[in-house]
């Protein structure tokens, strides 16, 4: 059971998305994004905001490929976009992991080579796990959220229980 829990338990776990030091996963060699957009980027169903537009801004500075990767309907996807005009694929059908490949190929990058940023554990870390990305589960902006995801929210706590325990193991293991 253990080795099937832990592909739902992210790499990292941060509050934020806009807390992330992406210019250390650069420096890491890290040469891709794939970003989920609702309660990552953005309060659910809002468009681009001065905030993710400043990221994406500066991540393509950095040199950043970034593709967008939603379970939404393509005007939904194409509404966030307008404003910071990358790549994306809609109706992803997260978390299964052939979309993850597609936005890696999209990129021209190697999957290893991708972060993916997601606030669902069901969804968008346990595909990017199965995919072999790198996964960094962020905290939802917006705690309103549509009730099928309120209840996904109640397992997702059941998994983060262990995750945590089993960061609090090896903090331990090291610390020996």
């Amino acid at each position: 059971m253990r080795r099937r829990l832990s592909y739902l338990f992210p790499d990292e776990w941060v509050d934020s998305t806009y807390s992330i030091d992406f210019e250390a996963y650069y420096r890491k060699g890290y040469r891709g994004i794939i970003f989920d957009i609702d309660n990552t980027l953005v309060p659910h169903g809002a468009d681009a905001d001065e905030r993710a537009i400043a990221l994406f801004k500066r991540l393509k500075e950095i040199g950043y490929e970034i593709c967008l990767l939603s379970n939404n309907k393509k005007p939904r996807v194409e509404r966030f976009n307008k404003d910071v005009n990358v790549k994306y694929i809609f109706k992803a059908q997260k978390p299964y992991h052939k979309n993850y490949y597609i936005a890696a190929m999209l990129m021209r990058l190697s999957v290893e080579s991708c972060l993916c940023v997601g606030d669902q554990i069901f969804t968008d870390i346990f595909g990017g796990n199965a995919s072999n990305i790198h996964t960094i589960l962020v905290n939802p902006i917006d705690p309103h959220e549509e009730f099928q995801i309120v209840l996904k929210r109640r397992l997702e706590a059941i998994v983060l229980h262990f995750y945590k325990k089993r960061l609090k193991k090896h903090k331990n293991n090291r610390k020996k």
